[in-house]
Formats: C-alpha cells, structure tokens, sequence
C-alpha cells in the first residue's frame, strides 16, 4: 500500500512530511486556541470583554508563533526554529516597545511618587486633579469635569506643577 493511486504512480511516502506538517498546524492551533480560551475566561472573570478579548489575542498571536517556530525547527533542524523564534521576538519587542515604556514609566511613577491621587496638578500642559496612576496612564479631571488619560512615558520626561491645596 505505497502506492495511493497505482495507474497515477503517485507514492505515500513522498508526502508524509507534508501530512504530519499540516497535522501538527491543526493539532497546535487547537492547541493554542484552547489555551488562549483559558485566558479569556480566566480574566473574564474579572475585567471586562475587551480587555479579556485583547489578553486572548495576545496569547493566540504568542502561541502561533511558538508553534510555527517549533515546527520550522523540528522539520528544518534546530538553527531554523531559533533563526524564527529570535526573528518573532524581534518583531513583538518593537511592536511592543512603546507599550513597555509607558509601563516602566509608570512604574518609575509609582515608586517615586511625584504626585499622589487628589493632587491638584499641571502635567504635561493638562491642569486638573489626580484621580487614578496606574501602570499606563495617570488620569487627571479637569475643571469642566473631562477626564483626560495622560500616558505616563511624557509624564516622565516632562514638567510636573505640583498646585498648592486649597
């Protein structure tokens, strides 16, 4: 039974690496497919749909990656799955590059405490009160009531006017 069609003379065995490629794409998304659910549903629990959303898209993008390097380096050799997986860090690192300066901003924010919520302040030209610091953002109100989410990577490099309490 090498033969699939005889009279096509087409041969098994010249496709099997094809087959368990594509069994291992289907199997792995599923894989990561279910992985990402976990995700969403265990922050579900407590944040809202899009937030849960975006952290189960972030796992699916991160797990296909891992499986496609996994398998380029399991059909090609070793070098070509690390040649992928470095070239896919490359990629989520610049991607991700003004995110985690924001969050490292923010934390610098956190531990140095420049300001404290209720503060009223002038941060980056934005006159208002404190009313949330969190790793991303820090949120000030200002007169007319506008909530203005202030990203914590210009708060840092900027000016803070710390007003006088009333």
């Amino acid at each position: 039974m090498s033969t699939l069609l005889p009279s096509f003379g087409i041969q098994v065995a010249d496709y099997e690496v094809y087959t368990q490629i594509l069994l291992a794409l289907v199997f792995g998304y599923l894989i990561v497919n279910g992985v990402a659910m976990f995700f969403y549903w265990s922050t579900r629990a407590k944040y809202d749909h899009p937030t849960a959303a975006a952290i189960r898209n972030i796992v699916r993008i991160v797990g296909v990656g891992a499986m496609v390097a996994a398998i380029a380096g399991g059909v090609a050799g070793g070098a070509a799955g690390v040649a992928l997986g470095g070239f896919l860090g490359m990629v989520i690192g610049f991607a991700s590059q003004q995110v985690l300066g924001q969050a490292i901003a923010g934390l610098f924010l956190l531990i140095a405490r420049p300001f404290r919520i209720g503060d009223s302040v002038v941060i980056a030209g934005e006159d208002g009160d404190v009313e949330d610091v969190s790793t991303l953002f820090t949120v000030v109100i200002k007169a007319d009531g506008t909530r203005v989410l202030i990203p914590n990577n210009s708060i840092i490099g900027g000016k803070i006017y710390l007003k006088p309490k009333k």
